[in-house]
Formats: C-alpha cells, structure tokens, sequence
C-alpha cells in the first residue's frame, strides 16, 4: 500500500452549519465539493490520514508533528462550542515519520507541542471525512518557516513510511488560497490576491506539481495565501507518483479563495521527480550566478562555506582587490534561499581594520547569528543567493520626504533604540513601509516619533 489519494482543501469555519448559521450557503460549491472529495475519502477506506494544516503549531525552522494518542477540538472560538469532534492518532506512523525527517536531515518531530486541542483547519476536512468514514487514524502535522524545498521533501519522508508501514495511507493538504481578493473583504485587497488564485487553480488543477517551486515568498506573501506549504508537502508525496488529478471547485465570494482538488495515484512515474528537476536547475542556476559574483560577494561566500563546514572564520584568502585590505567602512551581508531571507546582519559604521574584515565577520554573523533564523546548514550553502551592501557616510534628515526607497537606506533612533533598513529591498515600495519596518527592528512603536538618518549603499551581487 502507501499513499492512494490526495485532497487539496480550505478550511472556512462558517462552512460548518453550526457556525455559518446560513451564511455556509454562500459557499454551496465549495460545499459540494468538499462533499464529493469525502464521499472518495469513504471509498478509499484508508487507515492513515495524514492532515497538514497551517493553524497548527508552526514554528520558523521546525515541523511540529501532534504527539500522543489522541486530541479532541470544537469550534468554540467560533461561538459553536456544540460541534466538536475526537481523533486518535496513528501512533506508529508518527514514531516513523520523525525517524525519516531525522534521517533526512529535516528538522521535524514532536517536541514543543503548543496547543494539544484540534484546530479548525484540521477539523473542517474532518468535519466531511467524518460523514462518510471514521475508521482511521490521524497524523497530524504542522508547517514551519523553512523553505519549500523542505516541506517537499517532508513529503517524501510521509510517502517512504506509507510504503514501508504498508499504511493505505490518504494526505489532505488544508489550506485557503488568497485572502486579499476583495476591497470589502475582511483582509482587503492586493493585486497579487487574484492572480496567486489564478495561478494556482491551475497548477493544482492539472497535477503539475514542480510549478508549486516557482511562486516566490515575497509574491505569496503579498497574496496573503495560508495552503501553499501544505499543498507542496503533499505534492512531496506523490514524488515520482503518477496522478489523476481533477479540480472540483474554486470560489471567493468573501474575499478568501477556496479551491477543491483530488488526486488519485496511478503508479511510478519516474518523469515527476519535480524536487530533482528543480535542484538540478537551481545547480545550473548557482553556477551561472557565481561565475557573475563580484570579489566582494564571493569574500562573503567563501567565509559562509568555510565557516559552515569548519565552525570557525577562515584566513582571510590573497588575491583580493586591493580596496578591501586598505579601506574601512560599514558593509551589511545578506542571504537569501529561494527567494526568501535567510540572514542578514551588518555594521553602520566600520568597526574592523579593513573592509575585508568587515564583511567576513558579518557573513558569519549572517549564516550563524541572526536571531530570526537557524544557523545556516551545509547542505544549504549552495542554495544561497549571497549580496553585499557597503554603507556610505550617514546624514541626519528633518523629514521623511528627504528618503528615497531606492536610492536611501533609513535609521531611525529614538532614545537608545535603532534601527536600521537598507534601500532597493523587494516588498519595500514606499518611504512609510521603509521607517515602519526601521521601527519594528528597533523596538519603536509606529506612533513614536524618531530622528532620521540616511545613507547609500554600493550593492554587490
């Protein structure tokens, strides 16, 4: 046995009668759907139901796998505490799954469980499975911050231990799609909300499961989706898996996407090894980028690499353009992996002998010591899209008219408190976004007022 279907899924609360209380009549199609994708789950009878949710415990660099035997939840934060529901997990499954993410070097496991009661992406798929099968077992997993290449691969681990438990094993991928597609809807409207829908109806509706790899963070981010990780660890596995894939339902009339689609195995199909073919491509790409690197990004690279493998900052390499022994000046770091941040960390001001100094101690600090991210792994370090910032001279401003998110980076200070936003970053299209994101880093309040600083950069790709 191993995994006979897939489900992708949203999770709207008000689609539950209890809650809805008529309103779930809006959405009668999803409804319908969502009825013929349990009526399969029914017919398919499986043991295993592996539920990926995005309302579970999440955490920046781990997947949180449910413990224990069992959990019970009801939608009492939906003022419908009288439906509520009781699951038992697949003990076994789960013990396995950690030990394949182990050894897969993925961090993932049980450890650091939040909430023990069901949450509502979980219990809406459920809330229909449940109509027409209960004879099953859950696993219940979480998402994590890491990048998608890893949540695929956590996908093959639940595709290995299937096979190799013997589990019928069904994956329901919950999930909503885009909630900014409406001025008047509850998260308002972005341009990107519609054609994140557009998109993805499309690459979920045909299967075509190696396009998931092409949406950036910074694209779905602004399309506010919550299901794309969840639809790319059960894309995962059906690695190598052949699929009858057919779109059920899509609409928004809340200014939320749902989006119904089911998945049915036919077999090996060595051709749909879509992390390969995307790896295989990012080499292709890593090797051209680098063969582009400037002495400045390739210094940074080399100390990361070094640093990565050994623990320790590497002699400082020969050959270097003549600048980088002789001059001083602030230089910022940052790595990126698949188009997200990775790290970032920097210096306003030089603080080290030469400029040479300055960057390979920040590209350690970047890899190793940025607090919003896990240090950087080995098998990491190739993915990495590496720039270096060098900071020009700062000159206090009198107004935020005096900034330019192109052209300035912005501090801000108030007290002993700084922050600092470096100029030309993706997603940072207005001088407001630019000093509010100043602010948060600094621990000022938006409505706290500040002195101003700016400053240019010479960026190195």
């Amino acid at each position: 046995m191993g995994i006979s279907a897939g489900f992708m899924v949203p999770h709207p609360p008000l689609i539950i009668p209890d809650v809805g209380r008529g309103e779930e009549k809006k959405i009668q199609k999803t409804i319908d759907a969502y009825k013929k994708a349990a009526e399969a789950v029914g017919r398919l009878q499986p043991e295993t139901i592996v539920l990926l949710s995005p309302h579970q415990t999440m955490y920046a660099d781990y997947f949180h796998i449910s413990p224990g035997k069992g959990a019970r939840g009801d939608f009492g934060q939906f003022r419908a505490g009288q439906a509520s529901m009781e699951v038992s997990y697949d003990t076994e499954f789960v013990r396995a799954l950690c030990e394949a993410a182990i050894d897969s070097d993925l961090q993932a496991g049980t450890l650091g469980e939040r909430e023990k009661k069901l949450d509502h992406g979980t219990m809406v798929p459920l809330y229909f499975v449940n109509q027409y099968w209960t004879e099953y077992r859950l696993v219940r997993v979480g998402l994590s911050g890491l990048p998608l290449v890893a949540h695929y691969r956590l996908g093959q681990c639940i595709q290995t231990v299937s096979q190799t438990l013997g589990r019928n094993t069904v994956v329901i991928a919950s999930g909503d799609l885009s909630h900014k597609l409406k001025e008047d809807g509850p998260y308002g409207y972005q341009e990107e909300g519609p054609i994140y829908d557009a998109r993805i109806m499309d690459v979920m509706g045909r299967g075509d499961f190696g396009k998931l790899f092409q949406f950036s963070e910074d694209f779905c981010e602004k399309a506010a989706e919550c299901g794309h990780r969840s639809f790319t660890i059960m894309a995962g596995a059906f690695d190598r898996t052949g699929v009858e894939a057919e779109q059920l339902s899509y609409e928004g009339p809340f200014g939320v996407g749902y989006g119904v689609c089911t998945y049915r195995s036919c077999g090996d199909d060595n051709t749909r090894n879509f992390l390969e073919q995307y790896e295989e491509k990012e080499r292709k790409e890593s090797l051209a980028r680098r063969e582009r690197e400037d002495a400045y990004v390739r210094l940074a690279r080399y100390t990361v690499e070094k640093f990565v493998k050994t623990g320790t900052l590497p002699e400082m390499p020969e050959g270097l353009p003549e600048e980088l022994y002789k001059s001083r000046a602030g230089a910022f770091v940052s790595l990126k992996e698949d188009g997200r941040l990775r790290g970032c960390i920097g210096t306003i001001r030089a603080v080290r002998g030469t400029l040479a100094e300055e960057i390979m101690h920040n590209a350690v600090s970047a890899c190793s010591e940025d607090t919003r991210f896990s240090p950087v792994e080995d098998w990491e370090v190739d993915r990495l899209t590496i720039s270096v910032d060098v900071l020009g001279e700062t000159e206090k401003i009198s107004s935020p008219e005096e900034l330019d998110v192109t052209r300035y980076g912005v501090i801000v200070t108030e007290g002993g408190r700084r922050g600092l936003l470096l100029p030309n970053l993706e997603g940072v299209d207005t001088v407001e976004q630019q000093i509010a994101i100043a602010k948060q880093k600094a621990g000022i309040r938006e409505h706290e007022s500040v002195e101003l600083e700016r400053f240019e950069v010479i960026r190195h790709y």
